[in-house]
């Protein structure tokens, strides 16, 4: 309860507090406590930091605005949907250092799926850490090793779902089920269904893939579960041993949303660095030839072009 927190920490009777913004915003907080801790700052919009922060003297932001950022309705003033972090960092994408830390080592990718998270989105600054490296994968078919995989899966008319991609999906699951992968202790596990990840930006393309892979993972080889098949809003946070992101769109003509929505580099971010041993993403080719208007829509294009360019090329799995 609010008020048996306020209570406790103006008699002192505790040192470590948690609550939302509804907690700390409230006008007998204000100067109770020595610092605070806004996790998933880049979420949190800079008007709500700032009603928070009269409740401490220190105020330490933690996050990442280079994934996704605070959910936005309706229209505001210019700058008001930017989150505090990104207010802090300018549109940089890594803090100067005379601002702030910055985390530079993943403990979760590999270095071949690092190399281009960190390029895309890091300046090149992001390391794996040493115990990544252990990682690997092996599967039968192309499916194997480390690294981002781009399957072309050429279609027409697709909005929001594609059963030609769903194919292809299940087909590389099949694959990736029949495999291995080694973790950061250098144990070799079965690949289950609960280490895999597949990720849409669409709702209607996430129900698609989870009805066609229900049967798949019913009899996965290593035993049945299910993989966890969801939108890249509700993924963020998660890992897994692969990600598989379907983009579901056929062409730029048939975006059922805007360039900014299925092209954003911070969505592109968040489903292909899932993954720890290998980032997956299945699309149309058309997706590649957008027109751009912006220099904006030109970074966000380019963010896509530069994960084919550097990925290796896989066909369809049969």
């Amino acid at each position: 309860d609010n008020r048996e927190v306020s209570a406790a920490l103006a008699a002192r009777e505790m040192q470590v507090a948690a609550g939302t913004g509804w907690l700390w915003a409230r006008p007998e907080l204000v100067g109770a406590i020595d610092t605070l801790f806004v996790d998933e700052a880049g979420q949190m919009s800079l008007a709500n930091v700032v009603a928070v922060a009269g409740s401490a003297r220190n105020l330490v932001l933690l996050g990442d605005p280079q994934q996704l950022s605070q959910v936005k309705k309706g229209a505001h003033p210019a700058g008001a949907d930017l989150s505090s972090l990104e207010h802090v960092l300018a549109g940089e994408p890594v803090i100067d250092r005379t601002r702030g830390i910055f985390l530079a080592e993943t403990w979760r990718l590999h270095p071949d799926v690092n190399a281009f998270t960190s390029a895309a989105f890091y300046k090149g600054e992001l390391k794996s850490a040493r115990s990544a490296a252990r990682q690997s994968l092996r599967a039968p078919g192309p499916m194997t090793g480390t690294g981002v995989r781009w399957v072309p899966i050429p279609h027409r008319g697709n909005h929001n779902s594609s059963d030609e991609e769903a194919a292809a999906v299940v087909g590389i699951c099949q694959q990736l089920l029949a495999g291995t992968w080694t973790n950061v202790r250098d144990e070799v596990c079965p690949i289950t269904p609960d280490d895999l990840l597949v990720i849409a930006p669409y709702n209607a393309q996430v129900e698609l893939l989870a009805e066609r892979l229900s049967p798949v993972a019913t009899h996965a080889p290593h035993g049945p579960g299910a993989p966890n098949v969801a939108t890249v809003d509700k993924i963020q946070g998660q890992q897994g041993v692969v990600a598989i992101y379907s983009m579901a769109t056929s062409s730029q003509d048939e975006m059922p949303r805007s360039i900014e929505f299925l092209y954003s580099l911070n969505r592109l971010n968040v489903a292909t660095s899932r993954g720890r041993c290998l980032a997956i993403v299945v699309a149309s080719p058309d997706l590649l030839k957008v027109r751009v208007h912006t220099p904006l829509q030109m970074r966000l294009a380019n963010a896509l072009c530069r994960f084919v360019e550097v990925a290796t090329e896989q066909a369809a799995a049969d």
